[in-house]
């Protein structure tokens, strides 16, 4: 892996709408599980080109550690960041952490861990392969 992927890597960056908003005025944590699988994705991309790692297809297998630390509001400008937690030989495990700025502050939203597995697809067959392409 190189220098540049083992860095924090702003994957996505996403304004907070009203129609997100559960019936108390926040933001549907199922609504920011969906930008955190997203930004997981990017991340992997972005760890797969700056590494040399073919491109090739990953899915997401699983989801974990998910904590939920300040509410989200309307009008919130969320930033999405990743890190490479772990490399196997089929999957990788993105750490995602969610920050907005408030008051000229960054605040610490949500965070989560989430495993892609790469794969090779073959109509509607997955079949897991090397991640690194060896």
């Amino acid at each position: 892996m190189s220098e540049e992927s083992a860095q924090p890597y702003l994957a996505l960056k996403a304004l907070m709408m009203p129609r997100d908003t559960n019936p108390y005025g926040t933001i549907f944590g199922g609504v920011l599980l969906s930008y955190i699988d997203q930004a997981g994705a990017a991340g992997v991309q972005h760890v797969m080109r700056s590494s040399g790692w073919p491109m090739q297809p990953t899915v997401t297998v699983g989801l974990s550690g998910v904590e939920f630390h300040e509410a989200v509001y309307v009008g919130d400008v969320v930033s999405f960041f990743t890190e490479i937690m772990r490399v196997g030989r089929t999957s990788i495990t993105m750490h995602v952490t969610v920050e907005a700025e408030r008051d000229g502050k960054t605040v610490n939203l949500t965070e989560a861990e989430i495993t892609y597995v790469a794969v090779s697809i073959d109509g509607d067959e997955r079949c897991p392969i090397a991640i690194r392409g060896e």
